[in-house]
């Protein structure tokens, strides 16, 4: 087995494990949970199986879903941002993401941290749609996704810049 697969393996463990035992059971003024198994879209690595990536997002949303009681809601959410990401790393990081020797290395940290937060506010707005599903109470979903999107980006944010390795 390569150190990649061990590594992204124990990543998906350790997010589903903390987001359900502990992010899950947080109650920011009453309805803010943060998802921060979010990070494993950042954190994949960028040039590998599309269809195993989409697998690896469909269980990683279902395991949540099994433990959170969600009705694949996160599953829904998980896969979309993955059939997703490579248009919004183009978005985010332009032509450069085209090239093979392509790394986060090479990026600016606005780049990131905009490719992390199109991430979160997508997976989000879809979760919070499907969740409340009527158009009546658009408020409410723009409100859940705000909220939650802002606190999930910063703990996101604060999760890469402490478990990631360091770029220059």
């Amino acid at each position: 087995m390569s150190s990649t697969l061990i590594i992204n393996i124990l990543r998906f463990v350790l997010l589903v494990i903390t987001q359900v035992l502990i992010f899950n059971n947080l109650n920011f003024l009453g309805f803010i949970n943060p998802f921060v198994y979010v990070i494993f879209f950042y954190w994949y690595p960028i040039k590998t199986n599309r269809a195993i990536f989409m697998l690896s997002a469909f269980l990683l949303g279902l395991a949540i879903d099994i433990f959170s009681d969600t009705l694949a809601l996160n599953a829904l959410a998980s896969v979309t941002i993955a059939y997703a990401r490579p248009s919004i790393m183009r978005f985010c990081f332009g032509v450069n993401y085209d090239f093979q020797s392509f790394s986060f290395k090479n990026t600016t940290k606005v780049q990131r941290v905009t490719f992390l937060a199109l991430l979160v506010i997508l997976h989000h707005l879809i979760f919070f749609s499907f969740e409340i599903l009527s158009i009546a109470h658009i408020l409410l979903i723009l409100k859940k996704v705000l909220a939650t999107g802002m606190v999930t980006l910063i703990l996101c944010v604060l999760f890469s810049s402490l478990f990631s390795p360091k770029s220059e």
